[in-house]
């Protein structure tokens, strides 16, 4: 069994999946629990009731899988620092795997799937993949960019479908950049830690080091690091780094 949770959005997707001899993935549980609740406050012990309602312990899972956006900035670091720490404490191995590409194993397959989630006001990200079964491929780069300039994405691939979280608050946008309603799938309205789980894979061994390194893919900058009062420090590129023993 191994825990797997996506916090990019402002819905919680938590799962305890169990892997069956065959290799195949069943859901023991998924737990799903949209906003306004905090997750930094709420996540603990929401990972704690579900181990206790199938009498689990963190010790005897095989690892704890995350997603790693891209999404809110703020949700990805509460998802990565409360899945380190967990690892960290336990000894157990981790693994990350994109959010977007858990939308797409939701989506159909055979056509170019653009999966999106808001990034802010009027810039989405945009995942472009295609599943086959259980399996995705990413057609490009996970980038961001304005619904126009999606909807005019979607005009170039007449075989691409859109779904994914963005289109809660952006379906009516799209559409009136001349994106024809049919084009616009419903759902998911966030990423499913179930599906995540598909997609992640273990290392063979615990690494402090993969651990640490672990990061959320941003794909844009922060608001933070746009403001150009504020430019970045000169130095070295921040790297994971271990305490000698």
């Amino acid at each position: 069994m191994f825990l797997s949770l996506d916090t990019s959005t402002l819905t919680l997707s938590l799962a305890l999946v169990e892997r069956e001899p065959s290799g195949a993935l069943r859901a023991l549980e998924h737990v799903v629990v949209p906003p306004p609740q905090k997750q930094s406050e709420l996540l603990p012990g929401v990972v704690g009731e579900l181990l206790s309602r199938h009498g689990v312990k963190l010790a005897d899972l095989e690892g704890l899988a995350v997603g790693l956006g891209p999404g809110s900035f703020t949700g990805l670091r509460i998802g990565l620092a409360t899945v380190k720490s967990l690892a960290y404490a336990t000894g157990l191995k981790v693994a990350g795997a994109s959010s977007l590409a858990a939308v797409a194993l939701e989506g159909p397959e055979g056509v170019p799937l653009y999966c999106l989630a808001v990034a802010r006001k009027d810039d989405l990200y945009l995942g472009a993949y295609q599943r086959t079964g259980t399996t995705v491929e990413a057609l490009e780069p996970e980038t961001a960019m304005s619904p126009q300039e999606v909807a005019a994405r979607l005009a170039a691939e007449p075989r691409a479908v859109a779904l994914g979280p963005a289109l809660t608050d952006y379906r009516a946008a799209l559409q009136s950049h001349g994106v024809a309603p049919e084009r616009l799938l419903a759902g998911p309205a966030f990423p499913s830690a179930v599906e995540l789980a598909r997609l992640v894979r273990f290392p063979e061994e615990r690494s402090l080091q993969a651990l640490f390194a672990l990061e959320p893919h941003y794909v844009r900058a922060s608001e933070p690091e746009r403001n150009p009062k504020f430019p970045p420090l000169p130095g070295p590129v921040p790297t994971a780094r271990l305490k000698e023993d």
